[in-house]
């Protein structure tokens, strides 16, 4: 029986309200930026200073783009309890040596071809050869490894993935549900991560990357808990839908 339960990562933090914000909403997940070409970067120092906020049972999460595994380790001594994400060209086996031959759990994300060229990605094979993370992550391909991670078609993957997957690219609360029901499905069990989705904007509507509205994330979380409901409900089975597009950064 597949899993219910859609765990939520809120990404890009860089202030401590957005961490209470995002904890007091219900997050299973932090993340924190350690790409230095990222507008949300963030230095370890300071992502170890928010990390020290989390309460028990939520994830930090660290997140780094073909970073030599001497850094990554060094992070990891940092911050407890923190998975890592790797988010550039990292082989398998820079993932476990990164990771000390996997004492430190790691998400490996797969950059999924916009458009119809999404089916033209081997999800299944990808998974197999990074077996060892603890899940797949699901972004769009976009250039550069921080730039605008359009959605991409959720339809066109595979009907049957033996992974953990996390959904991401795009999402905001009102198209997670959509996301949930296309892919739940399709794999083990299913995560969600948002970034953009929740960002504040300025007064001409423009993101303040790094910077969260709490009022969106609160709303992301409850559109979240929505979709896994209204899947348990027999009345209700799940639509395979496409989304609109939506940008989302690093």
């Amino acid at each position: 029986m597949k899993s219910s339960r859609t765990r939520i990562k809120i990404c890009g933090l860089t202030r401590e309200l957005d961490v209470d914000a995002a904890v007091s909403a219900g997050a299973d997940a932090i993340g924190f930026v350690l790409y230095a070409k990222s507008p949300r970067a963030l230095s370890v120092q300071r992502a170890a200073e928010l990390a020290r906020r989390l309460p028990p049972y939520i994830t930090p999460v660290l997140l780094f783009v073909n970073a030599p595994a001497t850094e990554i380790i060094a992070a990891c001594k940092m911050i407890a309890g923190a998975t890592v994400q790797f988010h550039g060209d990292e082989t398998a086996q820079d993932c476990s040596a990164a990771t000390l031959n996997g004492s430190r759990p790691w998400v490996r994300a797969a950059r999924i071809p916009l458009g119809d060229d999404a089916r033209t990605f081997d999800l299944v094979k990808y998974s197999l050869d990074y077996s060892h993370a603890q899940a797949i992550l699901l972004d769009a391909h976009v250039d550069g490894f921080g730039g605008g991670g359009k959605t991409f078609n959720w339809s066109l993957l595979p009907p049957n993935v033996d992974a953990h997957l996390v959904l991401s690219g795009g999402l905001t609360p009102a198209n997670v549900g959509d996301g949930i029901a296309s892919v739940r499905q399709r794999c083990k069990t299913l995560a969600v991560d948002v970034s953009s989705g929740v960002e504040a904007v300025d007064a001409q509507g423009k993101p303040l990357k790094g910077i969260k509205d709490a009022e969106k994330i609160f709303q992301f979380v409850a559109a979240v808990r929505a979709a896994d409901a209204l899947l348990e409900s027999p009345l209700s089975p799940p639509t395979l839908s496409r989304p609109a597009g939506q940008e989302r950064e690093l």
